[in-house]
């Protein structure tokens, strides 16, 4: 029973950290962006090989 209150109040504890976190990011923050693929068929490509089969288009 204690074992389950503690972990319990240490998923809180992590919880309001992480809430508390998220809030610190300012509004006017830019996440990173990725430059986009030249063409989908050249994303397709690189989908296709990371999962080990051929493009099907």
């Amino acid at each position: 029973m204690i074992r389950l209150l503690l972990a319990g109040t240490f998923a809180f504890l992590i919880y309001r950290l992480a809430r508390r976190m998220i809030d610190e990011v300012p509004d006017n923050f830019d996440p990173l962006l990725l430059p986009a693929p030249r063409s989908d068929r050249e994303a397709l490509r690189r989908q296709s090989a990371a999962m080990g089969v051929d493009p099907k288009r």
